[in-house]
């Protein structure tokens, strides 16, 4: 699987960010076999919220639900996250989760 659309908006921009990311990023530290990617993912969507990194949640909600997180995981990880990443983080990740799911 991998990480950023081939059409990404930012490869005529960026063309070398986006080549480091799938080939790097997703290419090799994805692919390490210490964690799985369930974990990664988890691992990931954890980071986002607690970092308010709203614009690269929704790809990470959705490539969590691929790779074995259930919608209820994901959501009960935000919950624990509001005690930890603050109360905003949380109650924006699950907008925007919410907004996320329902789309799929």
């Amino acid at each position: 699987m991998s990480g950023a659309p081939a059409s990404h908006p930012l490869k005529s921009l960026a063309p070398k960010f986006i080549e480091v990311s799938e080939n790097v990023l997703f290419g090799d530290i994805w692919e390490r076999p210490g964690l799985s990617k369930r974990d990664r993912s988890l691992v990931t969507v954890a980071a986002l919220v607690s970092l308010y990194r709203q614009n690269e949640l929704p790809f990470h909600l959705e490539r969590a639900v691929e790779n074995g997180l259930s919608v209820e995981e994901i959501v009960e990880a935000i919950t624990h996250l509001a005690f930890y990443a603050g109360w905003p983080c949380a109650a924006t990740a699950l907008t925007i989760a919410k907004s996320t799911f329902e789309k799929s």
